[in-house]
């Protein structure tokens, strides 16, 4: 079973792409980052894996898991 790829949402000519970990091609491209954003969710959603977020000088700025995530936030309180 091969592992998942994340999505990424980076700079794109004119705009921005949503793009899966590896891939050369953009799986989509739109003209604003919000759409850019909105479509890596619901792509990252449907896989389970990271939505990571680039910003327009293409370091990441953001990151948000839709997966078993091996390193879950502790929350408790004490």
């Amino acid at each position: 079973m091969s592992k998942k790829k994340d999505i990424h949402v980076v700079p794109n000519e004119g705009g921005w792409a949503a793009r899966r970990e590896g891939s050369t091609r953009a799986s989509s491209v739109h003209r604003t980052q919000a759409e850019a954003l909105k479509r890596g969710r619901a792509m990252a959603r449907q896989d389970h894996v990271e939505l990571v977020t680039h910003g327009r000088d293409g370091r990441i700025r953001d990151s948000d898991s839709y997966g078993n995530d091996p390193n879950p936030p502790n929350d408790e309180k004490h």
